[in-house]
């Protein structure tokens, strides 16, 4: 087990699952109930990274992150180093790979709350803010979880954009796939196997999660 791979990669995960549950709730809130003019294109931006393949993705991610690119020389001019093939890079790059996987069931999860239900809060006098923490993000609780689970699987096993932003360097840009890889390479299928075997047990283990807190209340539990 390449245990620095591992803690790279679950560091990248918890960056990812922190910086994107604000963004969430806030963009799936707002395509579950507002109807505004190119709202279709933005649904269909944001899903992008479901169908694009993973090499043309981050080939346009390594153009957009590389010295030449508006984002790398502000980048460069605020630290000092470059953005791709960086730490700071995967966490760009992971944001925008995870975006459908962020914002797709929370949006989901707003989008099966009673618009009276809000109204008649707001008809009793609670602020916006309140009807949101006390009533909106309880109800669609079980989609927001389901986007933090899916989001941190999906970034500890995503292989061709942190290939192709970072590359492989070991305890800077080398996460756990990446690992996996490099041990195949060398013919090492004991460790290659071990590595991916927990990669299979966290992904089980999170969609055993994400078709529980889905299921609907009141069936019966298998």
């Amino acid at each position: 087990m390449d245990w620095t791979a591992l803690r790279l990669s679950l560091q990248l995960a918890v960056a990812s699952v922190a910086l994107l549950l604000p963004l969430g709730l806030a963009v799936g809130r707002i395509l579950a109930w507002r109807r505004f003019r190119g709202r279709r294109v933005l649904e269909a931006a944001l899903a992008l990274p479901l169908v694009l393949p993973p090499t043309v993705l981050g080939f346009y991610l390594l153009v957009g992150f590389g010295a030449d690119s508006a984002a790398g020389r502000a980048f460069v001019a605020l630290t000092g180093h470059t953005l791709a093939f960086s730490f700071a890079g995967l966490v760009a790059a992971s944001l925008i790979v995870n975006l459908p996987f962020a914002i797709q069931p929370m949006q989901r999860a707003f989008e099966a709350i009673p618009a009276d239900v809000r109204a008649a809060a707001a008809c009793c006098g609670m602020s916006p803010w309140c009807i949101f923490t006390r009533i909106e993000l309880p109800l669609a609780w079980p989609g927001v979880l389901s986007a933090m689970v899916l989001t941190f699987v999906h970034t500890l096993g995503e292989f061709g954009v942190v290939l192709m932003v970072g590359g492989s360097i070991p305890g800077e840009t080398k996460t756990i796939s990446i690992a996996i890889y490099d041990r195949m390479q060398a013919f090492d299928l004991a460790g290659a196997g071990t590595m991916a075997v927990a990669l299979l047990a966290c992904s089980f283990g999170a969609m055993i999660v994400v078709y529980a807190t889905s299921r609907p209340h009141g069936h019966v539990h298998d």
